[in-house]
Formats: structure tokens, sequence, C-alpha cells
């Protein structure tokens, strides 16, 4: 039987790189799954790769206005939410401390933080009681990585987030969960220079970049009953690299 026939899953950040993989994953396993992004052209193109069962709401999640047309879509469907994974981010290598600006402070922050806050506490009211929230974190907040301080920063935050959550919602056997992804082959990493690439394979002990469906797959599993008695984790999936 699949692990979630019948479920509801939101996958906000699902156009692209790890957010993308999961949402396919989500649907192979029986879920109906709505996607945002916030570029229409983007979306448009991930719904014809998702296929049938997916149902696209494009937004600026950082726009309150936007979060609450995003749960209203779900809600008029008369549909809850058994599954919400933040999968969205932004990332800057090589922004050493005398380099960092207001505004690169500002965008991290809104949209590693406050956007994931607000995408949560909006899909209250929508999460069926014994449901499961998923936030992607960042091996970053476990590592002093040079130049990368400001997001590091604000995936620990991420990962904070869980802790409390996790506390405030067990009543009602909602469980939060962090995934921290390693080094992974995506649009999020494509641009970063041969050398980085390369510094950071030697250092991953199964001396590769992770895949995005193997991201994937540890959503889908803190998605499904396979983890109902996992709460409140940070799951890294890194090859080993904060590991050993």
């Amino acid at each position: 039987m699949s692990k979630l026939n019948g479920k509801v899953a939101l996958v906000i950040g699902g156009t692209t790189g790890m957010g993308l993989a999961s949402a396919k994953r989500f649907l192979e396993e029986g879920a109906t799954v709505y996607v945002t992004g916030r570029r229409q052209e983007t979306l448009d193109e991930a719904l014809a790769e998702l296929g049938p069962g997916a149902v696209g709401v494009q937004g600026d999640l950082a726009r309150m206005a936007d979060l609450d047309r995003l749960y209203a879509t779900i809600g008029q469907a008369q549909r809850g939410l058994d599954v919400v994974f933040v999968s969205a981010g932004i990332g800057h290598a090589d922004q050493f401390l005398p380099d960092v600006t207001e505004q690169l402070f500002h965008d991290t922050f809104v949209t590693n933080v406050k956007n994931v806050l607000f995408a949560v506490q909006k899909a209250l009211p929508l999460l069926r009681d014994g449901s499961s929230i998923i936030l992607n974190s960042s091996i970053a907040h476990l590592k002093g990585l040079p130049g990368m301080s400001v997001y590091s920063a604000s995936k620990a935050a991420v990962r904070s987030f869980a802790r409390s959550w996790a506390m405030e919602l067990k009543d009602r056997q909602i469980r939060v969960n962090v995934i921290s992804p390693g080094p992974i082959d995506t649009p999020f990493t494509a641009p970063a220079s041969q050398e980085w690439k390369e510094m950071m394979t030697r250092a991953v002990p199964l001396g590769r970049f992770g895949r995005a469906d193997e991201i994937a797959t540890a959503a889908l599993f803190l998605a499904s009953p396979d983890s109902s008695y996992i709460t409140g984790v940070d799951l890294c999936v890194d090859g080993g690299l904060t590991q050993v």
C-alpha cells in the first residue's frame, strides 16, 4: 500500500531541486500534492513534470496576502493537510563578515526564517491531528563555514523552530522535524565554483554530492507513518559530512 495514500501534502518551494523531487515522491506514494512557486513560468514547468495529482499555487510567500490565498485555495477544496514540507530558501557563499550588507541579511532572514514561521503558522488551521511538518535546514548550521555566517545563522533558526514547535504541537500529535542536507546537486549549488565543489566532494566521506531524490526519500520517511515515533529531530542527509 502507498505510504501517503489519500493524504494531502503541501511542498513550499516545490518547483525545483529538492522540493520538486519531494513532490514527485509524495505523488508516487498516493498523495495529492500542492506546490508553490514565485514565478508562474517555473510553476507551470513543474506542474507539467509532476502530472496529475499536483496543484500549483503561485505566490511570493514573503507576502502575507499570498500565504492567505494559498491556504484559502486548499481550504476551498475542502481538504485539510497531512504534510507540510517547507523547502524554499536562499543562500549566499563568499559573504565574509566585512562584506555582509544589510540587504543580504534582510533577504536571507526574510526568506529562510520569517517565511518559514508564517508558512507553518498559517497552515495550522488546516493541519489534521497527527500530521507531519518538515523543515528544510542545512548542515551549515552545524559547521563553521567561512563566508556563510548569515546563511548558517538563518538555518540554525530553522532547526530551533523544530524543537519549539515539536513541543507546542505535541498535544495534537503533530510531528515537526528537520532535514539538513549536505552538498546536493541541485540548481542551488550549480552556480558554485568548481574549486568549491571539489573541496566539498573531498570533505564528504561518501566522496560525492547527494542527489535531490535522496532528500526526497528522507522527506517521504518523515512525512509517512514510518517515522510515527520521531519528532524534533535534525536528520542530516550529508554523506557523513557532519557525522564522522
